[in-house]
């Protein structure tokens, strides 16, 4: 085509149209990026979202990308913002050449927003460990995927930790068992789970509420040491988690007491405390530390190359460690809808068959390099949660590591199975939804 022979309005439109796949531009796999590098969540955006690079970057290097296919990175900043978040979606979600297979939006307020937007654009949802817990129920929300735990699950295996130190369930009642959270969406998510386990367990509850970014906290701090409670739960992020820790020490708070949410369990949170941190608890899904295979095979064909995303020394910080395994799982939910659709060139909504049929062993972890990581998975049609098994770790101040001091607890379905089906049918009757039939 020669420019020069068209008008100018003829030369703009065909400027602006879009850029589609062609021979010339080889196939590959648009895996979208919300990151926050910026505000002040960056501390915790940040590994997280060098974890997942170096993770795409090892298979591009090593591999060849995903059975060859390589991987295309589409970042945005996000700030943590849920507006932005929405926009940056919007922005990368028809990337070129193969749009966007799926969304991790690593924020819960995103997630809330992008979850009408998931069937209509027909691109899934990974919201790992996070956002609205009844998207467990595969028949109203056949795009979202929350594994390998919720909020509710998490909830309830804290509750059953706490039980184990006072001698058992039944030990429970007459306890006061206060939770300090983050005043959003992402917060109040375990507070209905709480409510039902003190009503069927004896135990007193109380929320108390930290709004954003939650540096101000003295009010609450005083509060607790006034009614002293038995136990503390926490569903903090970013900044609030260490000046809550900071703040606990402060009122003598006992730290073996006290215990956050698995997002207020990472390094960030307890250094800056230093000593007084010792003891402190949170809830996790996967071992911390960087001695792993795949943590070698990241040093030697990514930071040895010079490719690196982030500081070699944090390999293996906790929020690292997330970043990898959000990322491995992502990969495999693409590698198993190229298994089933018999293509390499898949579609998001290849992608999204490739979640809901997704099964990683024990034996496939330890062939990944995560042998001993985490739990194995497998996801059905009913179930987009998977196992919700939950353990506790604790921090180790004098050697500044987190060490495991719980077994994987089995969530308590028994509470999580009734308030995930009132919640998903309420959202199902809201948005004229028709639930699935699963064979």
């Amino acid at each position: 085509m020669n420019l020069r022979k068209l008008t100018g309005a003829a030369v703009a439109a065909v400027l602006t149209l879009p850029t589609v796949a062609t021979s010339a531009q080889a196939y590959e796999l648009v895996i979208p990026a919300l990151e926050y590098r910026t505000g002040p969540y960056a501390p915790n955006g940040i590994p997280l979202a060098n974890a997942m690079t170096d993770y795409f970057t090892l298979l591009n290097e090593r591999d060849g990308g995903v059975e060859g296919v390589k991987i295309k990175l589409a970042t945005c900043e996000t700030g943590y913002n849920t507006a932005k978040g929405v926009e940056c979606y919007e922005n990368i979600k028809n990337t070129p050449p193969s749009r966007a297979l799926m969304v991790q939006p690593f924020s819960t307020g995103i997630t809330y927003q992008l979850i009408p937007k998931s069937s209509v654009d027909e691109i899934p949802i990974f919201s790992m460990g996070y956002g609205r817990t009844s998207a467990a129920n595969g028949k109203v929300f056949p795009w979202v995927f929350n594994f390998p735990a919720t909020y509710w699950s998490q909830a309830t295996a804290l509750v059953q930790y706490i039980a184990d130190q006072e001698g058992g369930m039944g030990n429970l009642k007459g306890k006061k068992i206060h939770l300090v959270y983050h005043n959003s969406a992402y917060g109040k998510e375990p507070i209905r789970t709480l409510e039902s386990l003190a009503a069927k367990y004896g135990f007193e509850y109380k929320g108390l509420p930290v709004d954003h970014p939650g540096q101000e906290q003295k009010a609450t701090w005083l509060q607790i040491r006034k009614e002293r409670p038995d136990w503390v739960l926490m569903w903090g992020w970013g900044v609030m988690n260490q000046v809550a820790v900071k703040e606990a020490a402060s009122i003598r708070f006992p730290m073996n007491r006290f215990i956050g949410v698995w997002w207020s369990g990472s390094e960030n949170d307890v250094l800056p405390a230093g000593d007084a941190a010792d003891g402190y608890l949170s809830g996790t899904f996967h071992a911390a530390g960087g001695d792993f295979p795949l943590h070698d095979a990241i040093r030697k064909h990514v930071y040895d190359a010079g490719k690196g995303s982030g500081d070699r020394d944090r390999i293996g910080e906790v929020l690292y460690n997330r970043g990898l395994v959000a990322a491995m799982w992502q990969v495999e939910a693409i590698r198993n809808a190229m298994k089933i659709h018999g293509t390499k060139e898949v579609t998001p909504a290849m992608v999204r068959d490739g979640f809901e049929s997704l099964e990683v062993s024990e034996a496939r972890l330890a062939e990944l390099g995560l042998k001993g990581f985490t739990y194995g998975i497998k996801i059905t049609c009913e179930n987009h949660e998977g196992p919700g098994r939950v353990a506790v770790q604790q921090w180790d101040a004098k050697a500044k590591k987190w060490n495991m001091v719980s077994e994987f607890y089995e969530p308590l379905r028994d509470i999580t199975a009734p308030l995930i089906e009132e919640d998903s049918m309420a959202y199902a009757k809201e948005n004229n939804v028709t639930p699935r039939t699963c064979s």
